[in-house]
């Protein structure tokens, strides 16, 4: 069975093979948006608020569902790479078993403790009820959705990326579907956004278990023996990954107590709708390097200097010339982008708008900064990674928030993103010319 991990390829076979991962990422943040204008439109903008004060956790969990995928192909990538089949397939079997038990686990926890675990995260009374209705229903069943993220990164590695495509497409439909009878027929309110939500990842989530259980691809389901190096390995390789997810809820959460100080719930719908337009416009980027870093992998496992050199010579171009048309495609797309979730000549929409101007200037330097953190994973090297993960999301953007605002006043709330996106991509060409030795890529 021949790999499409071993092709040379050229831009446009790249492109082609990317293509799927770039999709399925553009149509999860298409559909999770779609989710957030059913809950602003037919609930209220203090319903969308209570979501994005749930989202820390969601994206805890999520995170280590995109860990033990990206880190874990890494090391079966490798290990297909140097043509060990039934160990790759033993390690693909032991992280899926290890990635269910975790998200059951942290599922339990976040369902148990969800009053308090909202509150902490800033939910006032308004919107305390809306928390509780939501996590109630998602946390139920969301360790389904951890697995989902896993497989997702897996079908790539597999050589099947445009089945990881289908299955999101199908579970995006659903979600729509479900959202549009929960909440605007049966006028289920927020509970009704939830079980749309959970209708999307069990479709995305539980036929890719029927899938890998016979030999219909490279991967498949052996018989796994218990190695824990399999698992600390994959965990360091994604730790980045689970850097910039951690990362992505604590900034949340500091954007969602900043709003709050200075504009109320308001300035919180606020910043959801420009989060929103974020992870649409970066999606992108996150497919397009979730998409090459399995190629890395087994090129790195190969020892094929010529064509890492030329793999990352191609990847680079494309992320920058992505870079400048994404960037100015979001500034012409703000009006329309915000005027889908609110009203015009409303407190939320003028808050937004003014923000997003100033906040959009952070995808000139992202896809940069996305592609170095997922570089580094695809070559095992989960200590660069991290670090560039670490300080664009921990330090840089952290220390932005807590401190811009006192010298802007809310525009320092907006720079954040945008000056913390700069200083990575700093720091990531600096890494990225330091390590070209070690991995010969220039």
């Amino acid at each position: 069975m021949q790999n499409e991990l071993a092709k040379d390829f050229n831009l446009s076979s790249l492109l082609r093979f990317t293509l799927p991962t770039i999709t399925m990422l553009i149509f999860i943040a298409t559909y999770t948006i779609v989710d957030g204008i059913f809950v602003s439109r037919y609930v209220g903008t203090d319903a969308l608020s209570a979501i994005n004060i749930i989202f820390p956790l969601i994206h805890v969990m999520i995170g280590v569902g995109i860990m033990l995928g990206a880190g874990g192909s890494a090391v079966i990538g490798r290990k297909l790479g140097e043509g060990k089949m039934d160990e790759a397939r033993r390690n693909f079997t032991l992280i899926t078993i290890f990635t269910t038990i975790l998200g059951l686990v942290l599922s339990g926890v976040c369902l148990a403790f969800i009053t308090p675990l909202s509150r902490f995260l800033g939910a006032n009374e308004v919107l305390l009820p809306y928390c509780q209705d939501y996590g109630r229903v998602l946390f139920t069943f969301y360790s389904v959705s951890v697995v989902q993220v896993l497989f997702q990164t897996f079908f790539v590695t597999a050589g099947k990326p445009h089945l990881g495509l289908w299955l999101n497409v199908a579970s995006g439909f659903a979600n729509i579907f479900f959202d549009y009878l929960f909440i605007v027929v049966m006028g289920m309110g927020v509970e009704g956004a939830a079980w749309g939500t959970v209708s999307s990842f069990l479709i995305g989530g539980l036929p890719p278990l029927w899938y890998f259980a016979k030999p219909r691809a490279t991967l498949y389901f052996l018989k796994p023996k218990w190695d824990g190096n399999v698992i600390l390995r994959s965990m360091l390789n994604g730790s980045s990954e689970m850097v910039t997810s951690s990362a992505m809820a604590v900034t949340t959460f500091l954007f969602n107590l900043a709003m709050m100080e200075y504009l109320g719930e308001d300035g919180v719908a606020a910043i959801t709708i420009v989060l929103y337009a974020q992870f649409l416009f970066s999606a992108a980027y996150m497919g397009f390097s979730n998409g090459v870093a399995p190629i890395f992998s087994y090129i790195y496992g190969n020892q094929n200097i010529p064509r890492m050199k030329k793999m990352f010579k191609m990847c680079v171009k494309v992320i920058l010339v992505s870079s400048v048309v994404i960037s100015v495609f979001s500034f012409f797309m703000a009006t329309p982008t915000i005027a889908i979730f609110t009203s015009k000549n409303t407190a939320t929409y003028e808050i937004t708008l003014q923000g997003y101007h100033i906040f959009a200037w952070c995808f000139l330097f992202a896809g940069i900064n996305i592609f170095a953190s997922s570089f580094f994973t695809a070559l095992s090297n989960g200590t660069v990674s991290a670090i560039i993960s670490f300080l664009r999301t921990f330090v840089f953007v952290t220390t932005c928030i807590l401190f811009l605002p006192h010298v802007f006043g809310i525009n320092g709330v907006w720079l954040a993103v945008p000056i913390a996106e700069a200083l990575t991509a700093t720091l990531a060409l600096i890494l990225l010319f330091v390590n070209k030795k070690r991995y010969h890529y220039l």
